[in-house]
């Protein structure tokens, strides 16, 4: 698949770009299944969206039937040279790879690995991601960061890109108190890195509602999201999001085929919860975006000095 242009049309435009990062340090909880479909999900609604593969295991680069070659521009190569905003607009733009309509991607390859200890010395470290990002301003209505299982520089990179936090995982007990230290490393890492970050909620995998222990489950993070309404911490305004993604054999066949759910199966139960997941995240949006666009005051009517003196002669 060749790299090709972003082209925006007017009336796709948004006002602001939403950045997530899907997170979680536990792996095989759905996280790189759920970037991929959640990213392809959002495509198919009509948003121009951004699937940008920070993991060195590449699968989600994988599952949109990318495979890196010698001549690959790769995420890493946007981390290793985005020293400054000329040279990070220039090797974003090379590596953006157009999988679909309205759906683009920034791949991963093992190269990534070596990343964390190349950056290592670089003041700018943490920041590399986020310059390469604003380098691309306007061009995406989402961009969608799979974040290795891991709090690495990449994770890092990624919390400072971002500007919230989903966070895949299934409806198990172990997993339920790895969410609680995981919200609190968002903490400690946006009050020091990205103060703006928020976690806006949790996407369950591979979720079977039919067992009593998945439903106990769910009730506990759904009490813990309501007792933490209104506290001064990043999870204040998360919750669980619904649907659940449903266990769909389909989910996971098509990376075996570098296709998306909606490419693979697009009538089956998991590509329907994709999308009705994303329907729900943009009618959240639009809602916000409207309330804000309410709220913000007119702008005020300049009048020129010669207009001032024609009104005056009229009068």
């Amino acid at each position: 698949m060749p790299a090709t242009e972003c082209q925006r049309r007017p009336g796709d435009l948004r006002p602001e770009c939403r950045l997530i990062a899907l997170m979680n340090q536990k792996g095989g909880v759905g996280k790189t299944t759920t970037a991929v479909n959640l990213a392809a999900a959002l495509a198919e609604q009509g948003r121009a969206t951004l699937l940008v593969d920070l993991d060195p295991q590449a699968h989600a680069s994988l599952h949109v039937g990318f495979s890196a070659d010698d001549n690959s521009s790769t995420v890493y190569d946007v981390l290793l040279e985005s020293r400054s905003p000329e040279t990070a607009s220039t090797c974003v733009e090379r590596a953006l790879v157009h999988v679909e309509d309205n759906l683009w991607l920034i791949p991963a390859s093992v190269d990534l690995a070596a990343a964390e200890t190349e950056l290592a010395p670089a003041p700018d470290r943490r920041e590399r991601l986020s310059r390469a990002l604003g380098a691309l301003q306007g061009r995406f209505d989402v961009v969608i960061i799979d974040c290795p299982p891991s709090l690495g520089l990449l994770t890092l990179n990624a919390l400072s890109a971002a500007r919230e936090v989903i966070v895949p995982m299934q409806a198990h007990f172990l997993a339920l108190q790895g969410v609680g230290r995981l919200l609190e490393t968002v903490s400690l890492v946006g009050a020091e890195a990205n103060p703006e970050l928020r976690v806006s909620g949790v996407v369950l995998c591979m979720h079977e509602e039919t067992t009593r222990h998945a439903r106990e489950v769910v009730a506990d993070l759904d009490r813990f999201f309501a007792d933490s309404a209104g506290q001064s911490v990043p999870w204040a305004g998360a919750r669980v999001l619904r649907p659940p993604i449903r266990r769909n054999i389909k989910l996971a066949e098509c990376p075996s085929f570098g296709q998306t759910i909606f490419q693979y199966a697009p009538s089956c139960p998991g590509a329907e919860d994709y999308r009705a997941l994303a329907q729900g995240l943009i009618a959240e949006w639009d809602r916000l975006l409207a309330r804000r666009a309410a709220d913000e005051p007119a702008p005020p009517v300049v009048v020129s000095a010669a207009s001032r003196e024609a009104q005056t002669t009229a009068s």
